[in-house]
């Protein structure tokens, strides 16, 4: 019998945790292949002072870590993603984006029937950590959008003209309120709440104490 299952996820599209976390999730979901999961991503923002405009990545990491530390943050970072199958970058030139526009974006693919949010939010991912784009340009983030069904011109001409970020700020401001102070962070049936990113083992645990 199939269980239906609604998972929200806030998160921030620059946080290498919340990638890693995305794919522990689909590991854990691919042993219960008897859970329907309705996976909705809520934004949030771990930078929320960022210039519009960005900064350098390598620069705003050792300004915030240290060189020295910050290398190895860089390293480890990169040990753990491939674990995950997933190929971390940072190359020279590459931004620590403002994410706002980039909610902003999910926030219309929440809000369609004909665009799948699942699919948005790897190629956001994808986009910054792998491919090192800067996600707080809106010609990248309107040609992601058209990727998965979006209109490139209209995601273009909103975005530049900041139509609905207030409302995503209101959401995200609204999460703070809650308590939420980092991501990922994912919210299970609306009632069950794990931090972090979890090992499936533990995602599944969490899992089986719902539906089960």
């Amino acid at each position: 019998m199939t269980s239906k299952l609604k998972i929200d996820i806030v998160s921030d599209h620059v946080c290498p945790w919340c990638y890693i976390g995305k794919r522990r999730l689909e590991k854990a979901l691919a042993q219960r292949p008897d859970i329907d999961a309705e996976i909705t991503w809520l934004p949030f923002q771990l930078s929320p002072d960022m210039p519009r405009e960005g900064k350098d990545r390598r620069d705003y990491m050792n300004s915030i870590f240290g060189e020295a530390k910050a290398a190895t943050i860089i390293e480890r970072m990169g040990e753990t993603g491939r674990e995950e199958g997933l190929a971390f970058q940072y190359k020279p030139g590459a931004k620590s984006a403002n994410t706002l526009s980039a909610h902003v974006v999910m926030h219309w693919a929440r809000q369609s029937d004909a665009v799948d949010q699942n699919e948005l939010v790897e190629k956001l991912f994808a986009a910054y950590h792998v491919d090192c784009e800067d996600l707080g340009d809106p010609e990248v983030l309107a040609r992601i959008a058209a990727e998965v069904g979006m209109d490139f011109e209209s995601v273009l001409a909103k975005l530049q003209a900041g139509t609905d970020e207030e409302e995503v700020q209101e959401m995200m401001d609204q999460a703070r309120a809650q308590g939420i102070g980092g991501v990922p962070f994912f919210i299970l049936d609306r009632k069950f709440a794990l931090s972090g990113a979890q090992p499936p083992e533990s995602i599944l645990e969490a899992l089986d104490q719902i539906t089960g």
